[in-house]
């Protein structure tokens, strides 16, 4: 997960949609709710915003489920494995040889 850095300075952290997480948020008084799958985005509910995750079934939850988690109700974000951003995604266009060389 981790790219070497240029310059001796650490690469930016994003957390960006497709990245592989496990979040932890507010649940019973002595226990945590733990989501884990795939970021899909931010959401706003009413003017709040909250992360969408994909689960991915491995908590016993059913599986390709979005679950909305309340920013305010998140304890701890793993990135498990990030995605790169589009920015990142797009490669340049192959240049084609011009009239002059």
């Amino acid at each position: 997960m981790s790219e070497p850095a240029v310059g001796g300075k650490r690469p930016a952290l994003a957390l960006t949609p497709g990245s592989k997480v496990t979040v932890r948020s507010a649940g019973t008084e002595s226990e945590a709710i733990v989501s884990t799958g795939t970021f899909r985005g931010l959401v706003s509910i009413s003017g709040d915003n909250a992360l969408a995750i994909e689960l991915d079934g491995s908590g016993g939850e059913e599986q390709g489920r979005i679950r909305i988690i309340p920013v305010p109700a998140i304890l701890a974000v793993d990135i498990l494995e990030a995605a790169k951003a589009d920015e990142e995604k797009r490669a340049e266009p192959a240049q084609s040889p011009g009239y002059f060389r």
